[in-house]
Protein backbone atom coordinates (compact mmCIF):
# COMPACT_ATOMS: atom_id res chain seq x y z
CA UNK A 1 0.00 0.00 0.00
CA UNK A 2 2.86 2.58 0.41
CA UNK A 3 3.36 3.01 -3.68
CA UNK A 4 -0.39 3.84 -3.52
CA UNK A 5 0.12 6.05 -0.50
CA UNK A 6 2.77 8.07 -2.34
CA UNK A 7 0.49 8.12 -5.85
CA UNK A 8 -2.93 9.51 -4.00
CA UNK A 9 -1.21 11.48 -1.06
CA UNK A 10 0.12 14.88 -3.06
CA UNK A 11 -3.38 14.46 -4.87
CA UNK A 12 -5.16 14.71 -1.24
CA UNK A 13 -2.66 17.47 -0.44
CA UNK A 14 -3.38 19.77 -3.13
CA UNK A 15 -7.24 19.44 -2.83
CA UNK A 16 -6.59 20.71 0.92
CA UNK A 17 -4.70 23.33 -0.82
CA UNK A 18 -7.58 24.60 -2.73
CA UNK A 19 -9.84 24.33 -0.06
CA UNK A 20 -8.25 26.40 2.26
CA UNK A 21 -6.39 28.77 0.13
CA UNK A 22 -5.55 31.87 0.99
CA UNK A 23 -1.79 32.87 2.50
CA UNK A 24 -1.92 29.34 4.17
CA UNK A 25 -1.90 27.16 1.21
CA UNK A 26 2.22 27.72 0.69
CA UNK A 27 2.16 25.94 3.90
CA UNK A 28 -0.35 23.46 3.34
CA UNK A 29 1.45 22.15 0.10
CA UNK A 30 4.64 22.60 1.69
CA UNK A 31 3.82 20.16 4.58
CA UNK A 32 2.36 17.60 2.20
CA UNK A 33 5.42 17.27 0.06
CA UNK A 34 7.19 16.67 3.04
CA UNK A 35 4.69 14.22 3.82
CA UNK A 36 5.45 12.64 0.64
CA UNK A 37 9.04 13.22 0.94
CA UNK A 38 8.77 10.92 4.18
CA UNK A 39 7.19 8.17 2.46
CA UNK A 40 9.71 8.26 -0.27
CA UNK A 41 12.47 7.78 1.83
CA UNK A 42 10.87 4.75 3.64
CA UNK A 43 10.42 3.29 0.05
CA UNK A 44 14.62 4.12 -0.49
CA UNK A 45 15.82 2.63 2.93
CA UNK A 46 13.25 -0.66 2.92
CA UNK A 47 13.85 -1.24 -0.44
CA UNK A 48 15.48 -4.33 -0.90
CA UNK A 49 18.13 -4.66 -3.52
CA UNK A 50 16.64 -7.79 -5.94
CA UNK A 51 14.54 -7.24 -9.75
CA UNK A 52 10.82 -7.82 -8.27
CA UNK A 53 8.59 -4.93 -8.04
CA UNK A 54 7.83 -3.60 -3.99
CA UNK A 55 5.50 -1.96 -2.26
CA UNK A 56 2.73 -3.56 -5.29
CA UNK A 57 -0.60 -3.01 -5.65
CA UNK A 58 -2.54 -4.32 -8.41
CA UNK A 59 -6.87 -3.66 -8.71
CA UNK A 60 -9.03 -4.07 -11.40
CA UNK A 61 -9.54 -0.22 -14.25
CA UNK A 62 -11.30 -1.87 -17.03
CA UNK A 63 -12.30 -5.40 -16.40
CA UNK A 64 -13.09 -5.95 -19.84
CA UNK A 65 -10.44 -5.05 -20.74
CA UNK A 66 -7.86 -6.50 -18.39
CA UNK A 67 -6.25 -3.36 -18.05
CA UNK A 68 -5.41 -3.17 -14.14
CA UNK A 69 -4.59 0.08 -11.53
CA UNK A 70 -1.79 -1.70 -10.97
CA UNK A 71 2.07 -0.26 -9.82
CA UNK A 72 4.65 -1.13 -7.63
CA UNK A 73 8.58 0.34 -6.77
CA UNK A 74 11.96 -1.57 -8.71
CA UNK A 75 15.52 -0.95 -8.67
CA UNK A 76 14.70 1.05 -12.15
CA UNK A 77 12.11 3.49 -10.73
CA UNK A 78 12.94 3.85 -6.95
CA UNK A 79 15.61 6.60 -7.87
CA UNK A 80 13.30 8.84 -9.50
CA UNK A 81 10.68 8.08 -7.26
CA UNK A 82 13.07 9.54 -4.32
CA UNK A 83 14.25 12.01 -6.81
CA UNK A 84 10.79 13.43 -7.15
CA UNK A 85 9.76 13.02 -3.49
CA UNK A 86 12.98 14.90 -2.85
CA UNK A 87 12.68 18.11 -5.85
CA UNK A 88 9.27 18.80 -4.66
CA UNK A 89 9.18 20.69 -1.20
CA UNK A 90 12.47 22.51 -2.00
CA UNK A 91 10.68 23.59 -5.19
CA UNK A 92 7.59 24.62 -3.13
CA UNK A 93 10.21 26.42 -0.32
CA UNK A 94 12.19 28.19 -3.35
CA UNK A 95 9.07 29.68 -4.34
CA UNK A 96 7.93 31.47 -0.66
CA UNK A 97 10.47 34.31 -1.56
CA UNK A 98 7.99 35.15 -4.47
CA UNK A 99 4.23 36.62 -4.18
CA UNK A 100 2.13 34.58 -6.50
CA UNK A 101 -1.43 35.69 -8.00
CA UNK A 102 -3.79 32.36 -7.10
CA UNK A 103 -1.66 30.98 -4.62
CA UNK A 104 -3.90 28.03 -3.78
CA UNK A 105 -3.53 26.90 -7.18
CA UNK A 106 -0.16 27.43 -7.84
CA UNK A 107 0.87 25.18 -5.12
CA UNK A 108 -2.39 22.55 -6.23
CA UNK A 109 -0.62 22.31 -9.92
CA UNK A 110 2.53 21.44 -8.10
CA UNK A 111 1.26 18.85 -6.49
CA UNK A 112 -0.89 17.33 -9.25
CA UNK A 113 2.18 17.71 -11.38
CA UNK A 114 4.27 15.75 -8.49
CA UNK A 115 1.31 12.94 -8.26
CA UNK A 116 1.37 12.33 -12.07
CA UNK A 117 5.03 12.20 -11.87
CA UNK A 118 5.13 9.22 -9.22
CA UNK A 119 2.35 7.01 -11.39
CA UNK A 120 4.72 7.62 -14.36
CA UNK A 121 7.60 5.83 -12.11
CA UNK A 122 5.69 2.88 -10.29
CA UNK A 123 3.61 2.36 -12.92
CA UNK A 124 3.26 -1.46 -14.12
CA UNK A 125 0.18 -1.15 -16.58
CA UNK A 126 1.32 0.26 -20.11
CA UNK A 127 -2.30 2.27 -20.47
CA UNK A 128 -1.95 3.67 -16.70
CA UNK A 129 1.59 4.66 -17.54
CA UNK A 130 0.42 6.18 -20.69
CA UNK A 131 -1.92 7.98 -18.25
CA UNK A 132 0.51 9.70 -16.14
CA UNK A 133 2.41 10.49 -18.50
CA UNK A 134 -0.02 12.42 -20.41
CA UNK A 135 -1.64 13.78 -16.88
CA UNK A 136 1.62 15.31 -16.04
CA UNK A 137 1.77 17.87 -19.08
CA UNK A 138 -1.61 19.31 -17.88
CA UNK A 139 -0.03 20.78 -14.75
CA UNK A 140 2.84 21.74 -15.86
CA UNK A 141 1.44 23.48 -18.72
CA UNK A 142 -0.92 25.87 -16.87
CA UNK A 143 1.88 26.91 -14.47
CA UNK A 144 3.77 27.95 -17.64
CA UNK A 145 1.07 30.05 -19.24
CA UNK A 146 -0.40 31.26 -16.04
CA UNK A 147 2.21 32.56 -14.14
CA UNK A 148 4.88 32.67 -17.02
CA UNK A 149 6.50 35.61 -19.06
CA UNK A 150 5.44 37.83 -21.64
CA UNK A 151 5.93 34.75 -24.63
CA UNK A 152 4.66 32.47 -22.01
CA UNK A 153 1.47 31.76 -24.16
CA UNK A 154 3.20 30.88 -27.55
CA UNK A 155 6.16 29.08 -25.84
CA UNK A 156 4.11 27.19 -23.63
CA UNK A 157 1.37 26.51 -26.47
CA UNK A 158 4.52 24.98 -28.90
CA UNK A 159 5.81 22.88 -25.61
CA UNK A 160 2.07 21.73 -25.28
CA UNK A 161 1.53 20.57 -29.17
CA UNK A 162 4.94 18.96 -29.27
CA UNK A 163 4.21 16.81 -26.51
CA UNK A 164 0.75 15.83 -27.20
CA UNK A 165 1.95 15.44 -31.03
CA UNK A 166 5.12 12.73 -29.87
CA UNK A 167 3.05 10.83 -27.19
CA UNK A 168 -0.24 9.99 -29.91
CA UNK A 169 3.18 8.19 -31.28
CA UNK A 170 3.05 6.12 -28.47
CA UNK A 171 -0.49 6.01 -27.74
CA UNK A 172 -0.70 4.33 -31.39
CA UNK A 173 1.78 1.58 -30.62
CA UNK A 174 0.16 0.64 -27.11
CA UNK A 175 -2.59 -0.25 -28.46
CA UNK A 176 -0.98 -2.27 -31.19
CA UNK A 177 1.25 -4.47 -28.36
CA UNK A 178 -2.13 -4.28 -26.69
CA UNK A 179 -4.14 -6.46 -29.57
CA UNK A 180 -0.74 -8.25 -29.52
CA UNK A 181 -0.99 -9.85 -26.37
CA UNK A 182 -3.07 -12.86 -25.45
CA UNK A 183 -3.03 -14.11 -21.70
CA UNK A 184 -4.62 -18.22 -20.64
CA UNK A 185 -7.96 -16.41 -20.65
CA UNK A 186 -7.89 -15.50 -24.25
CA UNK A 187 -8.12 -11.74 -23.00
CA UNK A 188 -5.62 -9.14 -24.15
CA UNK A 189 -3.21 -7.80 -21.66
CA UNK A 190 -1.51 -3.91 -21.06
CA UNK A 191 0.95 -5.19 -18.06
CA UNK A 192 4.02 -3.66 -18.70
CA UNK A 193 6.25 -7.31 -18.53
CA UNK A 194 3.79 -8.87 -20.69
CA UNK A 195 4.70 -6.66 -23.49
CA UNK A 196 8.39 -8.04 -22.83
CA UNK A 197 7.37 -11.44 -23.43
CA UNK A 198 5.81 -10.73 -27.24
CA UNK A 199 7.49 -12.16 -30.78
CA UNK A 200 7.53 -9.31 -32.71
CA UNK A 201 8.58 -9.00 -36.50
CA UNK A 202 11.61 -6.91 -37.26
CA UNK A 203 9.27 -4.76 -39.30
CA UNK A 204 6.87 -4.25 -36.11
CA UNK A 205 9.60 -3.60 -34.00
CA UNK A 206 11.41 -0.92 -36.17
CA UNK A 207 8.26 1.31 -36.63
CA UNK A 208 7.52 0.94 -32.47
CA UNK A 209 11.05 1.57 -31.96
CA UNK A 210 10.27 4.95 -33.72
CA UNK A 211 7.29 5.60 -32.52
CA UNK A 212 8.34 5.00 -28.99
CA UNK A 213 11.74 6.85 -29.65
CA UNK A 214 9.99 10.54 -31.26
CA UNK A 215 7.88 9.76 -27.90
CA UNK A 216 10.72 9.83 -25.44
CA UNK A 217 12.91 12.11 -27.33
CA UNK A 218 10.21 15.06 -27.44
CA UNK A 219 9.92 14.63 -23.83
CA UNK A 220 13.69 14.41 -22.99
CA UNK A 221 14.76 15.99 -25.89
CA UNK A 222 17.02 14.79 -27.48
CA UNK A 223 18.55 16.71 -30.90
CA UNK A 224 16.34 17.59 -33.28
CA UNK A 225 13.12 17.42 -30.98
CA UNK A 226 14.54 19.89 -28.58
CA UNK A 227 13.42 23.50 -29.85
CA UNK A 228 10.45 23.33 -27.36
CA UNK A 229 12.80 23.55 -24.87
CA UNK A 230 15.12 25.98 -24.21
CA UNK A 231 12.17 29.07 -24.64
CA UNK A 232 9.98 27.14 -22.60
CA UNK A 233 12.72 27.05 -19.60
CA UNK A 234 13.08 30.52 -20.20
CA UNK A 235 9.45 31.51 -20.10
CA UNK A 236 8.18 29.38 -17.27
CA UNK A 237 7.68 30.26 -13.89
CA UNK A 238 11.19 28.96 -12.04
CA UNK A 239 8.96 26.12 -10.15
CA UNK A 240 7.82 25.31 -13.15
CA UNK A 241 11.64 25.45 -14.85
CA UNK A 242 12.77 23.44 -11.75
CA UNK A 243 10.25 20.58 -12.39
CA UNK A 244 10.42 20.41 -16.16
CA UNK A 245 14.29 20.34 -16.26
CA UNK A 246 14.71 18.68 -12.61
CA UNK A 247 11.90 15.61 -12.93
CA UNK A 248 9.84 15.85 -15.51
CA UNK A 249 12.45 15.40 -18.82
CA UNK A 250 13.69 11.89 -16.78
CA UNK A 251 10.11 10.92 -18.15
CA UNK A 252 11.20 10.38 -21.41
CA UNK A 253 15.04 8.55 -20.14
CA UNK A 254 12.75 6.42 -17.83
CA UNK A 255 10.29 5.48 -20.88
CA UNK A 256 13.26 4.00 -23.00
CA UNK A 257 14.68 2.00 -20.24
CA UNK A 258 11.14 0.66 -19.02
CA UNK A 259 9.50 0.05 -22.44
CA UNK A 260 11.46 0.81 -25.46
CA UNK A 261 14.57 -1.53 -24.68
CA UNK A 262 12.95 -4.50 -23.43
CA UNK A 263 10.09 -4.48 -25.68
CA UNK A 264 11.69 -3.87 -29.00
CA UNK A 265 15.43 -5.14 -28.63
CA UNK A 266 15.87 -5.71 -32.63
CA UNK A 267 14.51 -2.45 -32.97
CA UNK A 268 17.32 -1.06 -30.58
CA UNK A 269 19.89 -2.98 -32.59
CA UNK A 270 18.82 -1.74 -36.05
CA UNK A 271 18.25 1.91 -34.91
CA UNK A 272 20.10 2.18 -31.85
CA UNK A 273 22.90 3.91 -33.46
CA UNK A 274 21.05 6.54 -34.73
CA UNK A 275 20.08 7.53 -31.36
CA UNK A 276 22.96 7.32 -30.07
CA UNK A 277 24.64 9.83 -32.85
CA UNK A 278 21.61 12.22 -32.57
CA UNK A 279 22.06 11.93 -28.53
CA UNK A 280 25.59 12.66 -28.99
CA UNK A 281 24.60 15.77 -31.43
CA UNK A 282 22.65 17.00 -28.88
CA UNK A 283 25.56 16.84 -26.35
CA UNK A 284 28.26 18.12 -28.45
CA UNK A 285 24.96 21.35 -29.96
CA UNK A 286 23.61 22.29 -26.21
CA UNK A 287 27.26 22.58 -25.03
CA UNK A 288 28.32 25.14 -27.75
CA UNK A 289 25.02 27.07 -27.55
CA UNK A 290 25.39 26.99 -23.81
CA UNK A 291 29.01 28.76 -23.99
CA UNK A 292 28.11 31.20 -26.02
CA UNK A 293 25.06 32.29 -23.79
CA UNK A 294 24.30 36.22 -22.01
CA UNK A 295 21.54 34.76 -20.20
CA UNK A 296 21.89 32.82 -17.21
CA UNK A 297 18.81 30.90 -17.02
CA UNK A 298 19.06 30.12 -21.04
CA UNK A 299 22.78 28.77 -20.68
CA UNK A 300 21.67 26.40 -17.81
CA UNK A 301 18.78 24.82 -20.10
CA UNK A 302 20.87 24.56 -22.58
CA UNK A 303 23.35 22.78 -20.45
CA UNK A 304 20.43 20.69 -19.11
CA UNK A 305 20.14 19.86 -22.82
CA UNK A 306 23.54 18.79 -23.57
CA UNK A 307 23.51 16.64 -20.28
CA UNK A 308 20.74 14.86 -21.04
CA UNK A 309 21.80 13.91 -24.73
CA UNK A 310 24.73 11.60 -22.67
CA UNK A 311 22.25 10.09 -20.53
CA UNK A 312 20.08 9.08 -23.97
CA UNK A 313 23.35 8.06 -25.24
CA UNK A 314 23.86 6.01 -22.61
CA UNK A 315 20.73 4.09 -22.51
CA UNK A 316 20.94 3.38 -26.09
CA UNK A 317 24.03 1.41 -25.36
CA UNK A 318 22.16 -1.31 -24.36
CA UNK A 319 25.24 -1.53 -21.45
CA UNK A 320 24.82 -2.30 -17.63
CA UNK A 321 27.37 0.56 -17.42
CA UNK A 322 25.18 2.93 -19.75
CA UNK A 323 21.69 1.82 -17.98
CA UNK A 324 23.10 2.24 -14.59
CA UNK A 325 24.64 5.46 -14.99
CA UNK A 326 21.40 6.56 -16.96
CA UNK A 327 19.71 6.21 -13.46
CA UNK A 328 22.18 7.61 -11.17
CA UNK A 329 22.95 10.47 -13.50
CA UNK A 330 19.16 11.10 -13.62
CA UNK A 331 19.03 11.92 -9.88
CA UNK A 332 22.04 13.55 -9.62
CA UNK A 333 21.12 15.74 -12.41
CA UNK A 334 18.07 16.96 -10.86
CA UNK A 335 19.44 18.14 -7.86
CA UNK A 336 21.80 20.11 -9.80
CA UNK A 337 19.36 21.33 -12.24
CA UNK A 338 17.19 22.36 -9.66
CA UNK A 339 20.13 24.13 -7.10
CA UNK A 340 21.42 26.26 -10.31
CA UNK A 341 18.23 27.18 -11.37
CA UNK A 342 17.66 28.46 -7.98
CA UNK A 343 20.79 30.43 -7.98
CA UNK A 344 20.27 32.45 -11.67
CA UNK A 345 16.18 33.55 -9.58
CA UNK A 346 18.44 34.59 -6.84
CA UNK A 347 20.78 36.93 -9.07
CA UNK A 348 18.13 37.48 -11.46
CA UNK A 349 15.58 38.72 -8.59
CA UNK A 350 18.18 40.50 -6.39
CA UNK A 351 19.67 42.31 -9.77
CA UNK A 352 16.60 42.60 -12.30
CA UNK A 353 18.53 41.00 -14.64
CA UNK A 354 19.81 37.71 -16.68
CA UNK A 355 22.07 38.76 -18.66
CA UNK A 356 25.75 37.69 -17.50
CA UNK A 357 27.58 41.25 -19.38
CA UNK A 358 25.52 43.42 -16.37
CA UNK A 359 26.96 41.32 -13.29
CA UNK A 360 29.93 41.05 -11.14
CA UNK A 361 31.47 40.85 -8.08
CA UNK A 362 28.61 39.34 -6.09
CA UNK A 363 30.97 36.87 -4.46
CA UNK A 364 32.19 40.33 -2.23
CA UNK A 365 28.69 40.59 -0.47
CA UNK A 366 27.73 36.60 -0.27
CA UNK A 367 29.75 34.20 0.89
CA UNK A 368 27.35 31.41 1.70
CA UNK A 369 26.02 32.15 -2.31
CA UNK A 370 29.23 31.72 -3.02
CA UNK A 371 29.94 28.07 -1.45
CA UNK A 372 26.21 26.68 -2.66
CA UNK A 373 26.90 27.88 -6.09
CA UNK A 374 30.32 26.14 -6.54
CA UNK A 375 28.82 23.16 -4.51
CA UNK A 376 26.40 22.56 -7.36
CA UNK A 377 29.00 23.74 -10.02
CA UNK A 378 31.27 21.29 -9.27
CA UNK A 379 29.08 18.60 -9.22
CA UNK A 380 27.28 19.85 -12.52
CA UNK A 381 30.84 19.58 -14.15
CA UNK A 382 31.35 15.84 -12.72
CA UNK A 383 34.55 16.65 -10.57
CA UNK A 384 35.05 13.31 -8.97
CA UNK A 385 34.03 13.07 -5.63
CA UNK A 386 30.86 14.44 -6.52
CA UNK A 387 27.23 13.52 -7.65
CA UNK A 388 27.84 14.15 -11.41
CA UNK A 389 31.29 11.83 -11.26
CA UNK A 390 29.68 8.81 -10.67
CA UNK A 391 26.89 8.97 -13.57
CA UNK A 392 29.19 10.57 -15.92
CA UNK A 393 31.49 8.09 -15.59
CA UNK A 394 29.24 4.84 -16.35
CA UNK A 395 27.65 6.76 -19.15
CA UNK A 396 30.71 7.23 -20.90
CA UNK A 397 32.08 3.57 -19.92
CA UNK A 398 28.86 2.41 -21.61
CA UNK A 399 29.23 4.85 -24.82
CA UNK A 400 33.04 3.86 -25.00
CA UNK A 401 32.09 0.14 -25.02
CA UNK A 402 29.78 0.20 -27.75
CA UNK A 403 31.54 2.26 -30.07
CA UNK A 404 35.07 4.11 -29.32
CA UNK A 405 34.88 6.66 -31.62
CA UNK A 406 30.82 8.07 -30.20
CA UNK A 407 32.36 7.62 -26.70
CA UNK A 408 35.18 10.17 -27.51
CA UNK A 409 32.83 12.48 -28.61
CA UNK A 410 30.50 12.13 -25.52
CA UNK A 411 33.61 12.50 -23.57
CA UNK A 412 33.54 15.89 -24.50
CA UNK A 413 30.73 16.87 -22.42
CA UNK A 414 33.27 17.21 -19.19
CA UNK A 415 35.58 19.86 -21.09
CA UNK A 416 31.90 21.91 -22.74
CA UNK A 417 30.85 21.42 -19.66
CA UNK A 418 33.55 23.14 -17.30
CA UNK A 419 34.00 25.74 -20.06
CA UNK A 420 30.52 27.11 -19.97
CA UNK A 421 30.00 26.67 -16.11
CA UNK A 422 33.12 28.07 -14.92
CA UNK A 423 32.70 31.33 -17.38
CA UNK A 424 29.11 31.32 -16.11
CA UNK A 425 30.89 31.62 -12.66
CA UNK A 426 33.79 33.99 -13.28
CA UNK A 427 31.08 36.73 -15.34
CA UNK A 428 28.54 36.61 -12.45
CA UNK A 429 30.44 36.36 -9.06
CA UNK A 430 33.90 37.91 -9.60
CA UNK A 431 35.55 40.77 -11.51
CA UNK A 432 34.25 44.04 -11.24
CA UNK A 433 31.03 45.17 -9.22
CA UNK A 434 28.55 47.11 -11.12
CA UNK A 435 25.72 49.36 -10.45
CA UNK A 436 23.31 46.34 -9.99
CA UNK A 437 25.61 43.90 -7.66
CA UNK A 438 26.87 46.56 -5.48
CA UNK A 439 25.42 45.24 -1.75
CA UNK A 440 24.00 42.41 -3.30
CA UNK A 441 22.01 40.43 -0.44
CA UNK A 442 23.25 36.98 0.36
CA UNK A 443 20.77 34.29 0.86
CA UNK A 444 18.44 34.26 3.56
CA UNK A 445 17.80 31.46 6.28
CA UNK A 446 14.62 29.93 3.80
CA UNK A 447 16.89 29.85 0.51
CA UNK A 448 20.01 28.49 2.89
CA UNK A 449 17.65 25.71 3.19
CA UNK A 450 16.76 25.01 -0.01
CA UNK A 451 20.54 24.87 -1.26
CA UNK A 452 22.02 22.85 1.95
CA UNK A 453 19.96 19.36 1.39
CA UNK A 454 21.09 19.55 -2.05
CA UNK A 455 24.51 20.76 -1.28
CA UNK A 456 24.22 17.08 1.05
CA UNK A 457 23.15 14.83 -1.77
CA UNK A 458 26.02 16.36 -4.38
CA UNK A 459 28.39 15.07 -1.50
CA UNK A 460 26.41 11.93 -0.58
CA UNK A 461 26.63 10.35 -4.27
CA UNK A 462 29.85 11.31 -4.84
CA UNK A 463 31.25 9.76 -1.86
CA UNK A 464 28.89 6.97 -1.72
CA UNK A 465 27.92 5.92 -4.70
CA UNK A 466 27.32 2.14 -4.19
CA UNK A 467 24.24 3.24 -1.30
CA UNK A 468 22.55 3.81 -5.12
CA UNK A 469 23.89 1.55 -7.36
CA UNK A 470 23.37 -1.48 -5.27
CA UNK A 471 19.72 -0.80 -5.40
CA UNK A 472 19.10 -0.03 -9.16
CA UNK A 473 21.87 -3.23 -10.44
CA UNK A 474 19.67 -6.32 -9.74
CA UNK A 475 16.77 -4.71 -11.85
CA UNK A 476 19.35 -3.18 -14.47
CA UNK A 477 20.73 -7.24 -15.12
CA UNK A 478 16.99 -8.36 -14.84
CA UNK A 479 16.42 -6.01 -17.68
CA UNK A 480 19.46 -6.81 -19.91
CA UNK A 481 18.13 -10.08 -19.94
CA UNK A 482 15.30 -9.21 -22.18
CA UNK A 483 17.44 -6.82 -24.08
CA UNK A 484 19.94 -8.83 -25.24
Amino acid sequence: MLTLSILLFPILAALLVLAVGGKQAKQIAFLGALVELGLSGYAFFSFVPDATSQFAFDYPWIAAGSIRFSAGIDGVSLLLVVLTGLLTPLIILSAFRHTYERPAVFYALILFMQAALMGVFTARDAFLFYLYFEAALIPIYFLAASWGGENRIAVTFKFFVYTIFGSLFMLVALVYLYFKTSTAAGLHSSAITDLYNLTLSATEQTWIFWAFFIAFAIKMPVFPFHTWQPDTYVESPTPATMLLAGIMLKMGVYGVIRLLLPIVPEGVNLWGTTAIVLSVIGIVYGAIIAIRQRDIKRLIAYSSFSHVGLMAAGVFSQTSYGIQGALVQMLAHGINVVGMFFVADIIASRTNTRLLDQMGGITRYTPKLTVYFMILLLGSVALPLTNGFVGEFLLLAGVFEYNNILGAVAGLTIIFGAVYMLRLFQKAMFGKTTEITTGFKDVSGSESWVFIPLCIMVFWIGLVPNSFLKLTEPAVANLLQFIK
